[in-house]
């Protein structure tokens, strides 16, 4: 099995994806600090360049598992670099799931980079596969709700606090709503190794639309209620209070205007 690259250059590190994380971090720091006059301003690019940052890791997680399990042209493909820019659908990998998050609070990943699975021997590899990229928001969830289930938020500006929790919520349900099993998603890729080749063939012509299927699902109030009371239960379980999601969310859209309740909450 083959676990290595042929050039050191497809597993350096993307300029990009750098600038990316700069942006986190000097946006987090205006964040914690008060530094900037619209607070709100700062929320959202935190949010939103924390946001991709775990995007770009989650097809890296990926990628790296195809890498491991044989795919060797992987590191050819620019996927180890973490440069959003070389994901197969990049429209689909970044700027839906942002959009997704601004108009929903959600966190939806979509997009994929291009496996040959012919490389890949084993059902139980491609699974791996499938499974790698919503097990890293699994792990991004646990980074970011950690501060709330270990009480370490004495003295953390509130902004900062509202904005985490909001960045967990995200989290959260990219990683319940990737592993639902409907195709084009994650939990539909780990199944289907165990398919019958024949009901693979009769699913496949959908799995271009799952994402938007799921997505507009979401918008049906009954099923978005039922799945934002789960959201709020699993949140509220590791310690982060709905109000705290909700004023992560009215901060994130600082076009809307300051909120009373959540200045009162802070």
């Amino acid at each position: 099995m083959t676990t290595a690259t042929t050039r050191h250059s497809d597993r350096r590190v993307s300029p990009v994806f750098l600038g990316i994380l700069a942006v986190t971090a000097v946006t987090g720091w205006a964040t914690w600090t008060g530094f900037a006059d619209q607070p709100g301003v700062a929320v959202f690019l935190f949010v939103t360049a924390a946001w991709i940052v775990s995007l770009c890791l989650h097809e890296y997680a990926h990628a790296r598992t195809a890498l491991h399990s044989g795919d060797i042209s992987i590191g050819a493909k620019g996927y180890l670099t973490l440069n959003p820019a070389k994901y197969t659908h990049a429209l689909l990998s970044i700027v839906l799931p942002v959009l997704f998050v601004i108009m929903g609070g959600i966190g939806l990943p979509g997009g994929a980079v291009f496996i040959e699975r012919h490389r890949i021997r084993g059902r139980w590899r491609h699974s791996l596969i499938s499974a790698a990229g919503p097990l890293t928001n699994v792990l991004f969830a646990i980074v970011c709700t950690a501060p709330f289930w270990l009480d370490a938020l004495d003295g953390v500006p509130a902004d900062f606090r509202f904005a985490l929790a909001f960045l967990a919520l995200l989290q959260v349900t990219a990683a319940i709503l990737n592993f639902l099993p409907v195709p084009g998603l994650d939990g539909y890729g780990v199944l289907e190794p165990w398919l019958s080749r024949s009901l693979r063939r009769q699913v496949e012509p959908f799995a271009p639309f799952g994402l938007l299927f799921v997505f507009a699902l979401l918008w049906v109030p009954a099923v978005n209620g039922v799945f934002f009371d789960v959201i709020d239960s699993i949140l509220s379980a590791l310690g982060i209070h709905e109000v705290e999601t909700y004023c992560g969310l009215e901060l994130f859209r600082f076009w809307q205007g300051e909120n009373e309740f959540c200045s009162v909450a802070a």
